[in-house]
């Protein structure tokens, strides 16, 4: 089912999960081990990333194609503009089209390992915003995008960027956008009422990281731009080399930042899961309520 069909017949807020194809056998095995559990609450779509630099683009078609084919969920395929052509991402959108595969997150992406900044490969795309508008051509996609309610870690001009960018995302023809993860709730709401006054009349998300472990969430925030508040730092780090500890803290605060998320109106949440379901439909159990 095509994204935007799903948001506009949605009568209650969507619950929609993301995942990242793995680099070896075990790893997908777990995957789809982790994909089956969450089919027990039926995300309203799930999403596969690139890995860094588009290195994973094969794995990434062969996931979400086997998603459609085989478990009834609805993919969305992550895209970037890291490392290709147009002529290479019309071929690539034409077999995901052939595949029946109707949703893409449309992203710029990172640099590739071991540049300091992203280059767009001669004859590729340099925005998101032009990758947009290229999907919008190439046939009936939905298009969900990428937002930042803190900010782009490469943003000059602060949320203020990130605001005119996404208005431009949703003129070339994005259907919703998928935030960055955040923990403090308060950075969205202001976030979303700029975007409101800014014209974005489109669906903007929250993505939700669950923290299962720590000093991860510490390495990935330093690298995204995701703020982690103080509060989060003293309930964290007194427990950070307890796993259960720590992942039970993980899920208690996430339940509470989904629910006061979905009090004040959000749309939906979406899940990064990190491969992993537990934490996923711990969350989901707690919160129905108001799914």
């Amino acid at each position: 089912m095509k994204l935007s069909e799903i948001l506009s017949s949605a009568n209650k807020p969507l619950f929609s999960c993301e995942f990242f194809p793995p680099k070896t056998d075990k790893g997908e095995e777990n995957l789809w081990n982790c994909l089956r559990e969450l089919q027990a609450v039926n995300p309203a779509y799930v999403s596969v990333t690139y890995g860094a630099g588009g290195t994973t683009q094969d794995r990434t078609k062969g996931i979400v194609t086997r998603i459609k084919d085989e478990t009834g969920l609805s993919p969305v395929a992550h895209l970037t503009c890291v490392g290709a052509t147009k002529e290479q991402l019309g071929e690539l959108l034409a077999d995901y089209q052939a595949a029946g595969i109707q949703n893409i997150l449309a992203l710029r992406g990172d640099a590739p390992e071991g540049m300091d900044r992203f280059e767009a490969v001669a004859g590729g795309f340099s925005h998101a915003t032009d990758l947009i508008a290229f999907l919008r051509e190439q046939g009936d996609f939905s298009i969900a995008c990428a937002t930042y309610p803190e900010g782009h870690p490469e943003s000059k001009g602060g949320v203020r960027d990130d605001i005119r960018y996404l208005k431009m995302k949703q003129d070339n023809g994005a259907d919703c956008a998928i935030t960055q993860y955040f923990f403090d709730n308060e950075a969205f709401f202001r976030f979303r009422d700029s975007c409101d006054a800014a014209g974005i009349t489109m669906p903007i998300i929250p993505g939700i990281m669950p923290i299962g472990n720590f000093d991860q969430i510490v390495r990935f925030s330093s690298m995204c731009g995701a703020t982690i508040p103080a509060w989060l730092h003293e309930q964290m780090s007194p427990i950070s080399d307890n796993p259960d500890a720590v992942a039970g803290l993980g899920i208690e605060l996430a339940v509470k930042q989904c629910a006061e998320l979905l009090e004040n109106g959000a749309p939906g949440l979406h899940i990064y899961t990190l491969n992993k379901s537990a934490a996923s439909i711990a969350i989901h159990e707690r919160i129905r309520g108001y799914l």
